[in-house]
């Protein structure tokens, strides 16, 4: 069985060690595999979107615990996502927004005491709540277990493009990339008129026209669109970082008028 852990924690505290250490407590057979604890502190969208790319590539079974959670300590639900064969551990918050609009999903609140620790700080749900399920879940508890299922559940409204008119959008930038790319909210697969009609992307100061094939195909230092792995739309620059030369980072704004 198959865990793996997205969150916002970093590497240099003892956060994730914490959180494995709880896992392997309770279901010691399990194997634990690191998504990122690189997610920029509090971002929603960008965790949404790492958890959707990186999910599928698993096999189906895999538990995935995404603790990105600034309600925690507040009223916000700990939650237990059944999707696509997966199952997702994490905060009611919006950040499986992009794992529900994927397909069919059930959404339970994670209401019984006994898949938590026995003390659960106001500060802490990773270790007190989160990585307990998970480990419980893995060692052959029934989602039913953990409470009852809902519909009520948070979604993101700005994890998708919004019109602002006909043939124009307005979309945000949902991650900086290691490399300077800043990756938007337009998937290409749904703005399919960016391969063959003019175009023009309102970021920061620059208007971008230009999509390119591979990150190569631009002069260097170039800024252009292009079509990333995952199917979104990328704001690159060759050999340079494009978040740097714009002045633009996750949570951006981006505009989108095809002619």
């Amino acid at each position: 069985m198959l865990i793996t852990l997205t969150t916002d924690f970093g590497t240099s505290d003892y956060f994730v060690g914490a959180m494995k250490g709880v896992i392997l407590g309770i279901a010691p057979k399990v194997r634990v595999v690191d998504v990122t604890h690189q997610i920029t502190p509090f971002d929603i969208n960008e965790a949404a979107f790492t958890i959707h790319e990186a999910a599928r590539w698993f096999p189906r079974g895999t538990i995935h615990v995404v603790v990105i959670d600034p309600g925690v300590g507040t009223t916000r639900r700990p939650i237990l996502v059944e999707a696509g064969g997966h199952r997702f551990i994490g905060p009611d918050n919006g950040v499986f927004t992009m794992i529900y609009d994927a397909g069919p999903h059930k959404v339970r609140e994670i209401t019984n005491t006994k898949m938590m620790l026995r003390k659960v700080s106001r500060t802490f749900h990773g270790r007190d709540v989160f990585a307990p399920s998970a480990a419980h879940l893995a060692a052959g508890e029934a989602p039913a277990r953990f409470g009852k299922a809902i519909g009520d559940f948070i979604r993101s409204l700005t994890v998708k493009p919004a019109p602002i008119k006909k043939g124009r959008w307005l979309g945000t930038v949902l991650k900086v990339d290691h490399f300077g790319n800043l990756v938007t909210n337009f998937d290409t697969r749904e703005f399919g008129g960016l391969r063959t009609r003019a175009f023009e992307i309102l970021i920061g100061s620059k208007i971008v026209r230009r999509l390119a094939l591979t990150y190569a195909e631009t002069g260097v230092g170039e800024i252009a669109a292009i079509e990333g792995s995952s199917g979104f739309l990328e704001i690159s620059g060759n050999q340079i970082s494009a978040a740097r030369k714009l002045g633009c980072g996750a949570g951006a704004p981006v505009e989108l008028e095809i002619f």
